[in-house]
Formats: structure tokens, C-alpha cells, sequence
């Protein structure tokens, strides 16, 4: 009986993982997954360990590439290569979130302005922007990255924490549309699923801690600056598009994890080079 329990909430877990993973990556997961409203709510507590595998993904081959190619050439590819495993699902969002909230409308125009499939002028320049951000973070990176194992732990919790927020945000923030939009799918988030999103995310910051090497002191203030920051601009981001849109949308949360992940990856950036 114990066993069989046992077994199930594996399951559901194990499946829960799988659903993070498909939702947020174009990393294959093999595996049928019941797209229920309570799995898609027990997915977001690891969104984190999704976060963590795409920024440790992306500084194993900055680790690849650094020495072997120049580090512009070498920064364009790994944008693309971030790109690659996400499947642009975040930069879209911010691209349509752009469209909306600066096109100046009324809440409910902006709405459907995101709604649109055609990409806006302001949409295009957001994600030139962010993209040429990027590139000439990772480019200082490249050039001046001196301890790659500890820095790529550090990229990963970044990108961990960007993700975190997203389940932080569906948890305490209202959604914009009532009974439509990809958001509501996640009407079921609660704050226990977010707290178990933060539990998971301090798990993998407390490995990280205790892998990181001597002398510690950097690396453990690198880390709470991503932590705080990530609690700071979160809820200024959240906070700004619900005065906008009156709630949060899909595309929003893909803004939110774009923005975030560019910013902690700047304060990464200015700590250790």
C-alpha cells in the first residue's frame, strides 16, 4: 500500500517535471502527459530545475566555445543556441507584450494588440534590443571568464530564478483575461505551488553554494544579489504590466522571464568581470 502511494506521487512528479519541460523547452520528453489543470499547476514547481538546465546547458557550450572560437562569433551562436532550447516561446512574449503595453492604447485594445499574430514594430525592436543586450553580455562573458564550473552554477540559478518568478507571478498576481489566453490555463497555481517553486529553487541554489569553490565569499554575494534582485524587478515587472493590463497573460510571463534572465544576467556580468 505504502509502496504503491509511494509510486504514484512519484508519477505525478516525475510527470509534473515532464510537463515543465515541454511547456518550456523544445527539450524532447518522450513521455505522454495528461495536460490536466492540476498538472500544468504542480509543473511550475519546476520551472526552477527548467531554468537551471537551460542556463547550465548554455554554459556548458560557452564553456565549449570559449578559446576555441572568438568570443563574438562565439556569442551569436550561443544566443542562438539559447534560442534553440527554449524555442523562442519567451522572446515571443515579449515581443507581443511590447506590441501592447507601448502601443499607448486603452487596457482593452493593448489586450487584443497581444492577441494579434503579426508582430508590431515596437515587438520587432524589443527583441532587437534584448537580443543585442544579450550578445554583448555573453561577449564580456567569453572573453573574460575566468572559473568556468562557478560561473556556469551561477548562470544556471539565474536563469532558475528568472523562472521561479513566473510561478511567483501566477500565484499573487491576478490574470488579465478572465476566461481566455493561455494564462488561465494556470488559473489552479496557488501560493503552495509557488512556495514549493522557492523550496526547489533553494535546493539547487544550496548545491550550487556547496560546489562553488574558495574563496567563497564573491561567489556567495553573487548569488544573493540574483536572489534579491530577482524578488526586486519581479514584482516591479508584475506590478507594471497589472496597472497596464489590469492582470498578467501568457505573454507577459514570457516578457518577465526574458527581462529578468537579461538583468540577472548583467548583474552576473558586473560582479565578476
Amino acid at each position: 500500500m505504502a509502496a504503491a502511494t509511494a509510486f504514484g506521487f512519484l508519477k505525478r512528479e516525475l510527470q509534473a517535471a515532464g510537463t515543465a519541460f515541454q511547456l518550456l523547452t523544445r527539450i524532447p520528453v518522450p513521455v505522454a502527459i495528461p495536460f490536466t489543470p492540476e498538472m500544468l499547476a504542480r509543473s511550475v514547481v519546476y520551472y526552477p530545475v527548467v531554468g537551471a538546465v537551460i542556463g547550465g546547458a548554455a554554459a556548458a557550450a560557452g564553456a565549449g566555445l570559449a578559446g576555441r572560437v572568438p568570443a563574438m562569433p562565439a556569442a551569436v551562436l550561443l544566443v542562438a543556441f539559447w534560442l534553440l532550447l527554449t524555442g523562442g516561446l519567451h522572446l515571443d512574449g515579449l515581443m507581443d507584450t511590447a506590441d501592447g503595453v507601448f502601443s499607448h492604447r486603452s487596457r482593452e485594445r493593448m489586450l487584443e494588440i497581444m492577441k494579434d499574430s503579426r508582430v508590431g514594430a515596437m515587438g520587432v525592436l524589443a527583441a532587437i534590443v534584448l537580443l543585442l543586450f544579450k550578445f554583448s553580455l555573453l561577449d564580456v562573458w567569453l572573453e573574460q571568464g575566468r572559473n568556468w564550473p562557478a560561473e556556469a552554477a551561477l548562470l544556471a540559478l539565474a536563469c532558475g530564478w528568472s523562472r521561479l518568478w513566473v510561478a511567483v507571478a501566477m500565484a499573487f498576481w491576478p490574470f488579465a483575461r478572465a476566461d481566455e489566453g493561455m494564462a488561465v490555463l494556470f488559473r489552479g497555481v496557488k501560493a503552495r505551488h509557488a512556495l514549493a517553486a522557492a523550496a526547489v529553487q533553494a535546493v539547487l541554489t544550496g548545491v550550487a553554494a556547496l560546489a562553488l569553490p574558495a574563496p567563497e565569499g564573491g561567489w556567495l554575494a553573487a548569488i544573493a544579489v540574483s536572489a534579491a534582485l530577482a524578488a526586486a524587478a519581479g514584482s516591479l515587472l508584475a506590478w507594471r504590466l497589472c496597472r497596464k493590463l489590469g492582470g498578467l497573460t501568457g505573454d507577459t510571463y514570457g516578457a518577465m522571464t526574458e527581462i529578468l534572465e537579461a538583468i540577472l544576467l548583467f548583474a552576473l556580468v558586473l560582479q565578476l568581470h
